[in-house]
């Protein structure tokens, strides 16, 4: 996860996530929606959870 990302996720959420996949998107937009901070967790747990995939198969 870089430094980018992470600013990216809390200035604008699904903007962060947008290269993970069309579910992720979707998942980031509805949370920001009901919510600034629920976006902003949702971008970060499945930013966080891409990274923890990438490391296991390296």
């Amino acid at each position: 996860m870089s430094l980018i990302r992470v600013i990216l996720s809390i200035v604008f959420p699904p903007l962060a996530v947008v290269d993970k996949g069309c579910g992720s998107f979707l998942i980031v937009f509805v949370l920001t929606l009901c919510g600034w901070i629920p976006g902003v967790i949702g971008a970060l747990v499945i930013l966080n959870q891409v990274s923890l995939n990438e490391r296991r198969i390296s």
